[in-house]
């Protein structure tokens, strides 16, 4: 006799499938409504199966080795690289990643500055580590 699956046990299946490391809220609209997914999403956060890392944003999860705490699977920027792609933000080297890279400055680039060529006010974070916007034209 065939168990019927849970709206988690669907979206959980279908992370472990996906091989992007960040996840998008309409990702899994097919599966259910907009709250519905909401609050699955939000119970997989509470797990520690997801990380909240911006509205409608989530990224993989995996225990870190030093501290056993519920950590993002990739550093900050690169998740915020990738989810910007996602939502149709082309990225840019900053004007410090490109001085570093010439050669011209011997600061290196902590990468939480990213440059975008589009305008946009999304907060992409974790743990009060945020990442901030530079407009390049």
């Amino acid at each position: 006799m065939k168990r019927n699956r849970t709206l988690e046990s669907k979206i959980l299946a279908r992370i472990v499938r996906k091989k992007s490391s960040v996840l998008l809220r309409e990702d899994f609209l097919d599966l259910g409504g907009y709250d519905q997914v909401g609050r699955s999403l939000k119970h997989l956060a509470d797990k520690g199966k997801l990380i909240r890392i911006g509205y409608g944003l989530y990224s993989k999860a995996k225990v870190s080795l030093l501290t056993g705490e519920t950590i993002p699977v990739a550093p900050l920027p690169s998740l915020a690289k990738e989810a910007l792609g996602r939502l149709g933000v082309k990225t840019v080297p900053s004007k410090a990643e490109v001085e570093y890279n010439e050669g011209r400055s011997t600061q290196i680039p902590t990468g939480r500055l990213i440059g975008v060529k589009d305008r946009i006010s999304r907060k992409i974070g974790f743990k009060g580590a945020s990442i901030n916007y530079e407009y390049v034209a």
